[in-house]
């Protein structure tokens, strides 16, 4: 589903610039969220507030339907909130069950989950969460018809961040199963980046080296897909350009890179669905592609 939104919604998102203010949030999915509610932004099966781990916040949800093939890859998201908010469901709204939805009209088992937040939980503790959902995922996924070995991480923003952290192994666990991870408009480089309040009460004061995840990101024996919305605010697009660059240097190559049109940090995401050719299109060709059987195997 290829859904362009009309060109008065576009314009009001260009309007609400690129600046991550409170009207910027909550105007984009207010803009959105009426094509999610004309689309239907719930997978058939949901099955909620799963505990992975001893926290109160370590729930998962479980987006599936009856009609998906057996053993289906699936897509394993976190959402962000700036390290301090944030949840996998908001009663009454698309966010972000409409990330589910996604995942299972495309023939996949969706995992939603939400994790620790700063400043009560500092860093690793994002990368200790999302550690702890692949793991039940690994080991509880069939009984909801997925592959537990063939999953995607896919974070947005701060979810981007602790799955970028998951998967430099700052975190603890292993990759096993993992096919690929998807990391939206995120944070890599702790050196280039100013740390404002929301960074600081997740990192603290640790050493760039310590909490950076971008040398292995270049490094990474696992696909990685990233994105960048056009109207990101400059922090964003300069995590962008720095990985492009050490990307390059790496490999001599562009990193597979996805360039959200026409979005901002926010409507990236919530595009989901509703808007494909800015995100969805891209990031099903990823899933799609890594989760692919291996012939003969």
């Amino acid at each position: 589903m290829n859904t362009l939104l009309p060109a008065d919604v576009q314009r009001q998102l260009l309007a609400l610039g690129a600046t991550l203010t409170p009207d910027l949030i909550q105007g984009s999915w207010a803009l959105l969220a009426p094509y999610h509610d004309e689309l239907g932004y719930r997978a058939p099966k949901i099955t909620r507030d799963v505990s992975y781990g001893p926290h109160e916040r370590n729930r998962l949800d479980v987006h599936a339907s009856d009609d998906l093939p057996p053993d289906a890859p699936v897509v394993l998201f976190a959402h962000g909130g700036g390290f301090t908010g944030g949840d996998k469901h908001t009663p009454g709204a698309p966010q972000y069950d409409h990330v589910g939805a996604w995942a299972v009209r495309h023939g996949w088992v969706g995992v939603t989950i939400t994790y620790r937040l700063a400043p009560g939980h500092e860093w690793p503790a994002g990368a200790q969460d999302v550690a702890a959902a692949v793991q039940w995922t690994r080991e509880t996924i069939a009984s909801h018809g997925g592959d537990p070995g063939r999953i995607v991480v896919a974070g947005h923003s701060a979810g981007a961040v602790h799955v970028a952290s998951y998967l430099a192994g700052q975190g603890g666990g292993t990759t096993k199963g993992i096919k690929g991870g998807a990391l939206l408009s995120g944070i890599y480089d702790l050196a280039a980046a100013d740390r404002g309040d929301l960074e600081q009460a997740y990192f603290g004061d640790r050493p760039a080296s310590e909490v950076s995840t971008l040398p292995a990101l270049v490094d990474s024996q696992v696909p990685l897909l990233f994105s960048v919305a056009e109207l990101d605010a400059w922090y964003f697009q300069r995590q962008a350009a720095g990985l492009v660059s050490a990307w390059f240097a790496r490999h001599g190559t562009m990193p597979n890179l996805a360039w959200a049109q026409g979005h901002n940090h926010i409507s990236e995401i919530a595009s989901l669905g509703v808007d494909e050719d800015a995100l969805g299109t891209q990031l099903a060709r990823f899933v799609a592609h890594v989760t692919e059987p291996v012939k003969g195997a």
